[in-house]
This record gives C-alpha cells, sequence and structure tokens, in this order.
C-alpha cells in the first residue's frame, strides 16, 4: 500500500483555511498514486485548541467541516485520515474527544478517538477531552491498520523504564493483528526531540515487528513550533521515508522505499529555523505584517533583527536605536551597521531628553533618596513606551529581545524592555545567542552582525561603564547553573557540587530564579526550543517561600 505523509501547516480554528489545504494535499497524493493519505494529529482543528474545544459552535463546526472534507474528496481514489476534535457522548464530563477519522469516496468510513491524554510540560488535553474506552483496528486495501494518535505511540513499554501509563494501545493493537501502524502527531520541537522521535519508534516497529508511518504537523502555534520531520519505517525500524524539517512536505512510502529527504541534524540549526518558523507564523496567523524592535547594538537585539528579517522579510522589519545618557557610541554605530548589512529601516529616537523631564518631575517625591535600579528602570520604560507608540501607530508587532538568561534571573524590566507582542529569543540562553548569531552570518556568507557586537562585554547600559559580570557570573558559569536548576529541577548543593562552584553562588542564582516569576507572568508569549521554557509548561506559584 502506497502512503502519503502529509505534513501541513495549519491554523487554530481555521476550520475552511484548513479544510483546503488538506484538499490540496489530499489531490497531490491522488496525483501520486496513494492509497492513503495522512494528516497530523487535530489537522482540522489545529493543535491545541485549547478551550475553544468547549464552545458548543465550536464542535458543530468541526463537524460540518469533516462532513464537507469527506464530499469534498469523493472523487479521489484514496483513503485520506484525519484528526479533528469530536464531540463528546452527551452525559460525558468532558465536551470533546481528540479524534481521527478515514474518509473515503465521500463517507467517514472509521473514527478513532485518543486513549492517552498527556498532562506534562506543554500538553493539558485531560483538561478538554474525555479519553478513549478502546481502540480498534480498520481494513483497507486488504492491511489490518492500526491508527493511534500522538501520545498512545509514546508509552512503549519496553522504550521507557517508567511509563506515564499502565496502557500500551500499540501492543494491544499489534496483539488484535495490526501490520501497519499509523501515528498521527502534534509533535512540538525542543533541542533532541528529532532524534529522540526516532529511537522510539524504531524500538516499536522492531519490538512489534510492523512497519510504520510517523505523520507530525509543522508550523508554529502561539509558543510551540511544530518541525515536521515525519518519518515512515519498515518492520525492522529502518527509516524508509522522510520529510522535511520545519517545511510543509508530502512524501510518499510503500514501507520499502520513499521519498527522503535530509534535515540538518545540527541542533543549532534547528534552533534558528524554529525561532524563524515560529516568528514567521506567529505574525500570519495573529494578522500582523511588520515587525519593530529596539536595536541597542548588542548581541540579542542583532540575534532577533536577523530572525526577524528571515521570517517577514527585511522590508517589514524596523529597527529602533534609543540611545539615552549611558549609551556608548560604539553601540549606535553597532546597531546601525547591523541595520544597514540587514537593509531594514532604521529610526534613531534619544530618550536622554525625556529621561531628564521625567528625572525633574520626580525630583520632589525623590528627594533625599539615593539613585538605585529605579532611575535604571525609568531608562528601559522610556524605551518600551516609544516602541508601544511606534507599534500603535504603525500597526506593527514589538518584538522583545530578552534572553532566557536574563529572563531567569529577573534582568529585565517589567514595562520596559519586556514591552512586546514576542519574545522571540525567551528561550535561549546567552551563550547559545552567541551561537545562533554565528549560524546567521554562515547561512549569509557574509558580516550580517558586525564582529565588534560578538566580542565587547554584554551591557544594559543604564548607568556608567556598567556590564552584566557586575551583578552575575560570567555566562558560561550562569548558564550551566540554570539549566539544571530550571531545565533539570536540580537542588543548589547538587548542582554546586557538580559544577564545582561555590554553594552561596548557586543558591543566590537559583533565589533569583524564584523570586522572579511574577516578571515572568507577565511577559510576552515564547518560542518554546529547550525542554523546559518559561511558558505555559512551566507552573510555578508566584507567591511561595520555597528556596531550595
Amino acid at each position: 500500500m502506497k502512503v502519503a505523509l502529509c505534513q501541513i501547516n495549519n491554523t487554530v480554528g481555521d476550520l475552511a483555511g484548513n479544510s483546503e489545504r488538506i484538499i490540496k494535499f489530499g489531490r497531490q497524493a491522488a496525483e501520486r498514486q496513494a492509497d492513503l493519505a495522512v494528516f497530523p494529529e487535530l489537522a482540522l482543528t489545529g493543535y491545541p485548541p485549547r478551550d475553544l474545544v468547549e464552545k458548543p459552535s465550536f464542535l458543530d463546526r468541526t463537524a460540518a467541516a469533516l462532513d464537507y472534507l469527506a464530499l469534498a474528496t469523493a472523487d479521489l481514489p484514496l483513503g485520506l485520515i484525519v484528526g479533528y476534535a469530536g464531540r463528546a457522548p452527551e452525559a460525558a464530563a468532558k465536551p470533546a474527544i481528540n479524534s481521527a477519522a478515514l474518509l473515503y469516496r465521500g463517507q467517514i468510513l472509521f473514527r478513532q478517538s485518543k486513549m492517552l491524554l498527556p498532562t506534562y510540560d506543554v500538553f493539558d488535553e485531560s483538561r478538554n477531552f474525555l479519553p478513549a474506552e478502546r481502540q480498534t483496528l480498520f481494513e483497507f486495501k486488504q492491511r489490518q491498520v492500526a491508527l493511534t494518535i500522538c501520545e498512545d505511540a509514546w508509552n512503549d513499554e519496553q522504550f521507557w523504564t517508567r511509563p506515564l501509563y499502565a496502557k500500551d494501545p500499540v501492543t494491544e493493537l499489534a496483539r488484535a493483528g495490526a501490520d501497519l501502524l499509523i501515528i498521527v502527531n502534534g509533535s512540538p520541537f525542543h533541542m533532541g526531540k528529532r532524534a529522540l522521535r526516532r529511537e522510539i519508534f524504531t524500538a516499536v516497529a522492531r519490538h512489534h515487528r510492523r512497519p510504520l508511518a510517523y505523520v507530525n504537523m509543522v508550523g508554529g502555534n502561539d509558543e510551540l513550533v511544530f518541525d515536521g520531520s515525519s518519518f515512515a519505517m519498515d518492520a525492522e525500524g529502518r527509516v524508509v521515508a522522510s520529510a522535511k524539517s520545519f517545511e510543509e512536505d508530502l512524501v510518499m512510502t510503500d514501507f520499502a522505499s520513499g521519498d527522503c529527504h535530509e534535515s540538518t541534524t545540527d541542533e543549532t540549526e534547528a534552533v534558528y529555523d524554529a525561532l524563524v518558523l515560529g516568528t514567521r507564523d506567529y505574525l500570519r496567523k495573529c494578522g500582523f505584517k511588520r515587525v519593530l524592535l529596539g536595536l541597542s547594538g548588542g548581541i540579542d537585539s542583532s540575534l532577533t533583527a536577523v530572525i526577524a528579517a528571515d521570517a517577514v522579510g527585511r522590508e517589514n522589519v524596523v529597527g529602533v536605536a534609543m540611545p539615552g545618557p549611558f549609551s556608548t557610541d560604539h553601540s549606535l554605530d553597532d546597531a546601525r551597521a547591523l541595520a544597514q548589512n540587514l537593509d531594514i529601516r532604521f529610526e534613531i529616537i534619544p530618550i536622554t531628553k525625556s529621561y531628564e523631564e521625567m528625572l525633574d518631575s520626580l525630583c520632589p517625591v525623590f528627594a533625599g533618596l539615593p539613585r538605585d535600579v529605579t532611575e535604571e528602570n525609568i531608562q528601559a520604560r522610556l524605551r518600551g513606551v516609544t516602541l508601544m507608540a511606534l507599534s500603535n501607530k504603525w500597526s506593527a508587532l514589538v518584538l522583545t529581545t530578552g534572553n532566557k538568561s536574563e529572563i531567569a534571573v529577573g534582568y529585565c524590566t517589567l514595562y520596559g524592555d519586556m514591552c512586546g507582542g514576542l519574545a522571540v529569543i525567551s528561550d535561549v540562553p546567552k551563550t547559545m545567542v552567541y551561537e545562533l548569531c554565528r549560524v546567521a552570518n554562515r547561512r549569509a556568507g557574509r558580516e550580517l552582525i558586525p564582529e565588534s557586537v560578538f566580542i565587547k562585554p554584554p551591557s544594559a547600559e543604564l548607568r556608567p561603564n556598567q556590564k552584566d559580570s557586575d551583578s552575575l557570573p560570567e555566562y558560561e558559569i550562569l548558564d550551566g547553573i540554570l539549566k539544571a536548576y530550571v531545565e533539570d529541577l536540580k537542588p543548589p548543593a547538587q548542582i554546586a557540587e557538580e559544577q564545582g562552584l561555590p554553594l552561596a553562588v548557586v543558591r543566590d542564582i537559583a533565589n533569583k530564579v524564584d523570586v522572579n516569576e511574577y516578571k515572568r507572568q507577565q511577559a510576552a508569549p515564547g518560542l518554546k526550543v529547550t525542554t523546559k521554557a518559561f511558558g505555559i509548561g512551566r507552573r510555578f506559584p508566584i507567591a511561595q517561600r520555597f528556596f531550595e
């Protein structure tokens, strides 16, 4: 049986647009003599739909769209497997079911619902969906096919030392006589995820001695970026077909051979692709065409600008330099050089006069108090006001430029440099920012980001001769502590011992992470690229007194 892996980029809630995309890919699959075209999890509704499924009208319109899809593809000589959100039974405690349907010759021949509903990291499916009580096979083109939806195929008891669920739907379906496994997915990207998938499903194919097709969605939906990277394996776990990463694709396989596309295996390169795709889709799906950002001449804003230009085109990017009383000439020169190299619009709007006027206004109530971080934050907030004014006037989305290391320890200003609609690099540690900048220059084949940006000490330039290292460890040390504490959830004592650091230093960083939760929960949404991002997948209380 010839199967088309249809890796599409859909939009949550765009039932009409998603339907047309499915029809388009279905027709392309038919032209290539496919017997079956397989689409990702919730391909019709978009993933994750979250509380949209609690609206009865959403489920009604989804049901109508599925019927429309069946009729619109009735002339095609192939079956289509399409993921959708269905209505749960009348008396059920949850409104919806996460389902997939087999469409063939104008009919809905088979429906299968998801049994294992993940409730970890970025997933909260048990909030909205009712789990399936059982799963069954369907027969198509003389094959006994097992159709599983994402998590249902990720619980292989042979792979995990401690499986999350008591059931293993794939094992049960294999025992029932399945000779082909179809796995539809909404599996978001993070570093290492593509290799992990291959490892898991190689084990699944070999364990059950069944060929399988793994189809994943592609594109950005809010904080999540889906990389696609769909593949087919034979019964020995050998990859016989593979789709591109971070692009829509359609690949064909008969499980003995198929289309294979090479995707970059370098994870830093993959992160760059993920950030470009996530930025492009966030803007497109939210209805924005233009972006603007503050260009400080530093490494973070430089990377954000390059990503923005790749995502939406240089003609749709505006860089704004906002020099203040402590800004250096070389920073302004670096910002201007970057804008010229990218060929983006560049504006200079000084804030020194506004800053001085603000201090004059506050002078009577600040009388007798020493200068401190307050005056620094005023500068950052004036820059935020400036950018938001331009955003309103031009209908352009502001991109914030803070990296994960700064956001982790609160080295950012609420309503200042945190102002904006999307935090592009908020899940990128500072040390990786430099690596991604090198990727950008290497891909361009020239120096987009000036070398002077790489070599100068990081500084917010909010007081004379300020450097980040005045109040933080060097970033190579800081990022090691943060990964261990934020992503691996290790206690400070263990981190200090493993990394050979003074316990007081590690505890200070851990304390900074904990007490700045209030800032992060007011931040713009950011694109997830590591195993644990600040956002929907990390849920810590703001008011708490547990520091360890």
